[in-house]
């Protein structure tokens, strides 16, 4: 119980003062002028006073709150290593075994860091400052924080803590932890393909210096350098960008002896693969109503630099038009099949036939130029069925298909099985439905001697646009003319855009379209592995995460040509894919998460913090078992810390739970009082 006095003025402040101004004043007087009965007028005029400020007796009924001292728990990766969880799970027995016989303290265990695929590096105090966050300032007692010491919210100072109650860092781990890591000085986030780019790396080694490493470079998993590095030495690598997309960089050290993990020997480097211009030549024959859709499509697209010709006049063609109304600017073809046509990423066809403008010779380079990684188009009408047609040059040794004649009759164009699940025609709009949700074509090329299955069909179940693959090449054969016909509109038309916008690009490499092929990829806090295959069926996949850890998945089936599975991406780093034939690699987070950079145990990150707080950084375990110093409580001392010792502030916090009041001036006691002073005055003034 606590008592004391009380004042609640029956008249305002400024009355009370003023009163007291004019006590003060009389008794100075009365004093001074040794009047008679001055002591007794000044106690009767400090009574009035004292009436008026209405004093009274409290009695307060309080109950002492509870201290709240916190034990933050780090479990992030690096707590993995060595012995540093065992030695985590016997100091947080012992500590908090200790603290909760320290009567009127409360304790508090939160654990912090986890692996969650999204956050990177330690957090302890975020969730220090959680685990507070509905205690009062003057009820903390004070935190200890059971971790290897690699903090990564580490406050400024000790007022960025929001208390003021000492903070102790018990760090696991050994003193003389030795480790190897990569760590990146400068690169590239993007890159233009088929242009290098310069990646700038650092061998640190910590607890050993002077050794030597073999350094591995590595580009999408294939081995594209190696070098030997001392500790401490910086390095440079050029890397040629291959195809759009991420281009990943893996640069891994060989280990170095007794350290303490292997995680942090690799570091990656995502590279974004962008293409400059993709440079496509569009040779057009005969005209026709469809010329103008190849045109369109190709300039809408920004990333494509168009060269087009159009035949409008063949040389033998002898018609007496004057010379000089004549174009005056000759087909470039010895520039174009010759000397530059490797600087074309794809050739289109549109109706062309053979018109004694391209020499034979130059289809003997557009057939090498297939087979060495180069692609061609042919969109056909009846010009492919005819005697001057290009099947009939040394191009036919990369054409998919022969032709035989033109069926002209009203047909709908349907996705064969194959096309289904090809990336360049599966899940066309339109083609669930029977018949498919888009216009009839008039005409088609009817062929024999198909390489490889049809993706699209046309009457009678006959190949309509065929896919194929020459050396390391690309080729497509559209058998029919009327593709317009969907690009005006008519019967409602149909997605010519996607269908021949995706087999462009299929044609110029673009990853995503690929047949075959293994990806990773994040959706939310999930990993995505998918498999396009053209097969029934997929092998399983394993799947290696950052730390080293793998795990086999057998994927399901999610639409034709499709398959895939999930797993939580519960890890910041690289993670791989493969089923033995194809890999993938897929970087989550930070491309070098910050938990695997530095991961030796050290006092020293959290000492400056602690000391500032009265608290102390100390190992649990050096060199021997845990063996944690005494905790005592602390209530009038600023240092929390000595010789085999940590203290706690101990705090006198309390809550009212009851008040009792009893006014000395009310009622018969109050009235008595004044009455005595009054007389008593009277009495001194009658004698």
């Amino acid at each position: 119980m606590n008592y004391g006095i009380a004042f609640t003025p029956l008249v305002p402040a400024i009355v009370l003062w003023i009163a007291l101004a004019a006590i003060v004043a009389i008794s100075a007087l009365l004093l001074l002028g040794r009047a008679r009965g001055a002591a007794v007028r000044v106690a009767a005029l400090a009574l009035i006073l004292l009436a008026l400020a209405n004093p009274s007796f409290t009695r307060e009924d309080r109950e002492p709150l509870s201290s709240v001292a916190a034990v933050v728990i780090d479990k992030s990766p690096s707590q993995n290593f060595g012995t540093r969880n065992q030695e985590t799970a016997q100091a947080q027995e012992a500590l908090v075994d200790t603290l909760k016989k320290i009567r009127g303290l409360e304790v508090r265990v939160v654990e912090a860091g986890q692996a969650d695929g999204e956050t990177d590096g330690t957090k302890l105090f975020g969730a220090l400052s959680s685990a507070l966050s509905d205690v009062p300032v003057d009820r903390v007692a004070g935190a200890f924080l059971i971790t290897d010491g690699r903090v990564h919210d580490i406050p400024a100072n000790a007022a960025a803590l929001g208390f003021q109650a000492p903070v102790h860092a018990l760090v696991t781990g050994r003193k003389d932890e030795r480790d190897r890591r990569i760590a990146i000085s400068a690169a590239p986030r993007f890159g233009i393909v088929g242009q290098p780019q310069t990646i700038t790396y650092r061998l640190d080694d910590q607890g050993v210096s002077g050794q030597r490493a073999k350094v591995v470079i590595r580009r999408d998993g294939e081995v594209i350098s190696e070098r030997n590095l001392v500790s401490g030495q910086t390095s440079s690598v050029e890397v040629d960008i291959k195809h759009a997309g991420p281009n990943i960089v893996e640069i891994e050290a060989s280990p170095l002896d007794n350290e303490l993990t292997l995680v942090n020997n690799r570091a990656v480097v995502a590279i974004d693969g962008v293409r400059d211009r993709l440079r496509v030549l569009l040779v057009s024959g005969e005209p026709h109503s469809g010329e103008r859709t190849w045109r369109n499509l190709l300039k809408s697209d920004a990333s494509i630099d168009l060269v087009h010709f159009t035949i409008l006049r063949p040389p033998e063609k002898q018609d007496g038009t004057p010379i000089n109304e004549l174009s005056l600017i000759a087909f470039p073809t010895r520039e174009l099949f010759q000397q530059r046509i490797n600087d074309f990423h794809l050739i289109i066809f549109d109706r062309y036939a053979r018109q004694g403008v391209l020499p034979i010779a130059y289809f003997d380079n557009i057939a090498r130029y297939v087979r060495a990684g180069g692609a061609v188009l042919v969109s056909a009408g009846p010009d492919y069925a005819s005697t001057t047609s290009i099947w009939r040059t040394p191009l036919d040794t990369v054409l998919p298909a022969e032709p035989v004649g033109v069926t002209e009759k009203p047909f709908y164009a349907h996705l064969s099985d194959a096309g289904k699940r090809h990336p360049v025609t599966r899940g066309l709009e339109g083609s669930a439905s029977e018949p498919p949700r888009w216009s009839r074509f008039f005409r088609a090329v009817e062929t024999r001697n198909a390489v490889g299955a049809p993706v699209m069909t046309g009457a009678d179940g006959k190949p309509l646009l065929l896919l194929s693959r020459f050396g390391e090449g690309r080729v497509a054969l559209l058998l029919s003319d009327h593709i317009w016909l969907w690009a005006r509109g008519y019967e409602g038309g149909g997605p010519h855009l996607d269908l021949l916008r995706r087999m462009s690009h299929w044609l110029m490499k673009q990853p995503d379209l690929d047949e075959e092929a293994l990806r990773l990829q994040i959706q939310g806090k999930d990993l995505v592995v998918l498999r396009q295959t053209m097969a029934d069926n997929v092998p399983p996949v394993t799947v290696t995460s950052p730390s080293g850890a793998t795990k086999e998945l057998t994927l399901t089936a999610s639409e034709p040509g499709t398959w895939r599975s999930t797993l939580p991406a519960n890890e910041l780093g690289l993670w791989q894919a493969t089923d033995g034939a194809l890999k993938a690699l897929i970087n989550v987070g930070p491309t070098n998460p910050k938990e695997f950079s530095e991961v030796t145990s050290t006092t020293e990150m959290l000492k400056p913090l602690a000391q500032a707080t009265g608290g102390d950084a100390r190992r649990v375990a050096d060199g021997g078992s845990v063996d944690l110093p005494r905790v005592v409580p602390v209530r009038a001392s600023g240092i929390f810390h000595g010789d085999g010792w940590m203290g706690v502030k101990m705090r006198d916090a309390s809550v009212v739970k009851g008040v009792g009041v009893l006014p000395m001036f009310a009622g018969l006691v109050g009235l008595l009082l004044l009455l005595g002073a009054f007389a008593a005055t009277w009495v001194r003034e009658g004698r």
